[in-house]
């Protein structure tokens, strides 16, 4: 068993996927479950399914999500909103790998691996009485902590490339990538909503593209212009004025120097005259972000 730890948005799902599509269980189903999104007495049937007659409604029996997991893998989002008597009945079918269906009498055999998440902290639930240690323990065999977003930038490429394939082939648009200024913008920015928010991100992206790469102008603002430094709260040490106006303007100067430098092909008279402003000072910028003009002008 595989417990996943992280802020709500940060990808547990789609590690659990990932996790279970390397595995030797891999041919069998992948069935996710939000353990918050569902009422007490809807979750037990669907979890453990019902017989004919369990209960006012139940016309036929239905097999429950466990049961069509048989194989593979189970994902249950969000353990720590489980009801204590979902615990104690989880508990029982991951110690025997067996339950009854409700109204049932007879036993079903099912053979699962259970990854599970959470954005709580499970040990003060422990310790406050309000999830059961015994379950806690059985579910952390190996446990995984995902950091936010923010703080590894460097997967932004690989997961907005994955969302682009995603969504490209749900919209039908012939999008094949981001500009360098869009991917730069995407590392700049801090993720409060974490991978989610990177996936609406995207998905509004492509759905606005009307050219191959992805432009910044399909960006939201508040990403193509914010500073990437995360909020901060009052006890915090207050950095200098002129480092947070440095911060902040290389938030919006490198991506609009960026695509000045890709539209004139890296000449730097052209972008000046564009700009505003002299040769002097885009080559000053330019060395200031680390930005190679030479490599704009290889492009062309």
């Amino acid at each position: 068993n595989i417990l996943l730890r992280g802020e709500s948005g940060t990808g547990k799902e789609l590690l659990a996927r990932a996790i279970h599509a390397s595995s030797r269980r891999a041919h069998g189903p992948f069935v996710p479950i939000d353990c918050a999104a569902l009422p007490e007495t809807l979750l037990e049937s669907e979890l453990f399914g019902y017989e004919k007659g369990a209960f006012t409604g139940a016309h036929k029996t239905k097999r429950g999500l466990l049961e069509l997991a048989h194989t593979g893998t189970v994902f249950l989002d969000e353990i720590g909103e489980l009801p204590s008597s979902l615990q104690a009945k989880l508990l029982r079918t991951l110690q025997e790998r067996e339950f009854r269906r409700l109204g049932g009498e007879r036993i079903i055999s099912v053979d699962i691996r259970l990854i599970s998440s959470t954005n709580r902290d499970l040990e003060q639930e422990v310790a406050k009485g309000r999830f059961r240690e015994d379950l806690y323990f059985r579910l952390k065999v190996v446990e995984i902590e995902l950091p936010p977003l923010r703080a590894r930038a460097g997967d932004i490429p690989l997961l907005a490339a994955h969302f682009l394939e995603k969504y490209r082939s749900q919209y039908q648009k012939p999008v094949r990538g981001l500009a360098p200024e869009v991917l730069e913008a995407l590392q700049a920015y801090s993720w409060p909503g974490n991978v989610r928010e990177l996936e609406n991100t995207i998905e509004r992206a492509v759905a606005l593209a009307e050219q191959e790469m992805i432009q910044l102008s399909e960006l939201p603002d508040y990403i193509t212009y914010r500073s990437s430094a995360p909020p901060m709260d009052a006890s915090s040490e207050m950095p200098p004025l002129d480092v947070i106006r440095q911060k902040s303007a290389e938030a919006v100067q490198k991506p609009y120097l960026i695509q000045l430098l890709r539209r004139h092909k890296g000449n730097v008279s052209e972008v000046a005259k564009e700009a505003g402003t002299n040769r002097k000072m885009i080559y000053r910028l330019a060395k200031r972000f680390s930005i190679d003009i030479d490599a704009f002008r290889e492009e062309s």
